[in-house]
């Protein structure tokens, strides 16, 4: 299952010209100093999106809070199983939370 998610994840990122997937171990993206999306070692996605994006997205597809090795990792949403098929979504999401974090002042 892990294997198979951590395939998918990278065709998401592959399909975004402006960063790329990081992490052996630890699955993710960053750009301008923050993390934006990651693959936990239960094979759930995690998208960093803005405080109004991810009330909409939590309203949207019944969202819940992402957890990585158990924290509750803040300003992120789950991705839910059931978007697993919507791969141009998904996509548009990942462009999203980049051009969010890009929005944040440099770490």
């Amino acid at each position: 299952m892990w294997e198979d998610q951590l395939k998918f994840y990278d065709n998401i990122v592959a399909q975004c010209q402006d960063f790329e997937r990081k992490g052996k171990k630890m699955i993710y993206t960053s750009a301008n100093g923050y993390m934006f999306t990651l693959l936990n070692k239960d094979a759930e996605i995690g998208i960093r999106l803005s405080k109004a994006s991810q009330k909409a997205f939590k309203e949207k597809y019944n969202a819940t809070e992402y957890r990585s090795y158990g924290a509750v990792m803040r300003d992120y949403v789950k991705v839910p199983e059931a978007l697993y098929s919507e791969t141009q979504l998904l996509v548009d999401y990942f462009n999203e939370s980049y051009n969010y974090v890009m929005s944040l002042k440099p770490k």
